[in-house]
Order: C-alpha cells, then structure tokens, then sequence
C-alpha cells in the first residue's frame, strides 16, 4: 500500500478493497487506507509505514497495534497518531485475529473472545471476530482434550470440568472427552 506525499503531509488517499477473512492472518487483506493529513512529522510517518507493514501480515486490535509500534520505539504520540492516520476495520480484524487463533490452537467460543479481549479487541469487536469465523466448537472441544491429554493425565470427568473451564458448554466437553478416548 502506497501514498503520495506532498510537502505539506499525505495528500492522496489510497483505498484496499477489504478482503474476505482467510483462514490465517497471515492471508488476510485487511483493509487499510492512510487518512489525509497535513503536517506529519517525519517519526509519524515513519510510524504509519511501520503500521501498515504490520496490517500487511498479521492482525492487530487498535491497542495491539499502537502497543507493537511503541515495542518498536516509537513514541506513544506517534503510534497513536499513526494508528489514527490510517482507516483500519477492527471488527475485520477481530475476524481475522480469530481465524489466526484457531489455525493453531483449540479453543472454546467464550475462550476465544476472551483471548481477542486480552490483546486488546473491544468486546463487539471480539464477539464479532469469533461469530464471523466458521467453526465446529464440538470438534474444537475434541481438539483441546487431545491437547490436553498430551501434557497430563486426566479422568473422564476430571477432563470435562477442565473443558467447561475453558468455557466449553457441558455438552461440547463430554463431547470432547469422548472424541479423546475418555
């Protein structure tokens, strides 16, 4: 993605098309356009480069994002600004964060809106990103008894409560107990 500069700031807006969410962040678009500005610093620009080169590959929330700017030694003014200068969808991002997730790991559906939470996703953007991911949470239950019983020794009835923990309904967590072998 690319922006003309003119003396005086960004003088040309450039859209993406938002893309469909894939199965990894890793092939999301998401969609990203620099905003109009007049007078950016050459930090801040540097800091919307930065930002958009991160959008390009992986998902972020606006916290997560304005977070990893500033792990990059940006200041939190010009993070935020860039964060501010470019129109990002988060509730897209959100969607592409979840798929990302459960690429690699099982979760239950409370479980994952809670993880997009804590990396800094509101909590309509969270529910929003989860609901818009197909996924069979019966299966995804399975997925994580297997995991678990790779580390440690489990009863039937001890492993469901560790499910239901895990915010797997009851249903899905003797689900997943069975679909493991217990």
């Amino acid at each position: 993605l690319s922006y003309a500069r003119s003396p005086s700031g960004f003088t040309h807006k450039e859209t993406r098309p938002s893309a469909a969410p894939a199965a990894s962040s890793s092939e999301a678009e998401p969609a990203v356009e620099p905003a109009v500005d007049t007078g950016a610093t050459v930090s801040q620009t540097q800091a919307v480069r930065q930002a958009e080169s991160y959008l390009g590959f992986a998902a972020f929330s606006r916290s997560g994002l304005i977070k990893q700017l500033e792990f990059e030694g940006f200041s939190n003014a010009d993070a935020t600004f860039a964060v501010d200068a470019i129109q990002v969808d988060w509730m897209e991002q959100a969607v592409a964060k979840a798929s990302d997730y459960l690429s690699y790991s099982a979760f239950s559906r409370t479980g994952l809106i809670d993880q997009l939470e804590f990396e800094g996703f509101t909590s309509e953007q969270a529910t929003h990103g989860v609901d818009s991911v197909e996924v069979d949470w019966m299966e995804q239950a399975g997925l994580k008894a297997k995991e678990y019983l790779e580390f440690s020794g489990f009863s039937r009835s001890s492993l469901i409560d560790q499910l239901e923990f895990e915010g797997f309904t009851p249903e899905e967590a003797a689900h997943g107990a069975t679909a493991a072998g217990l």
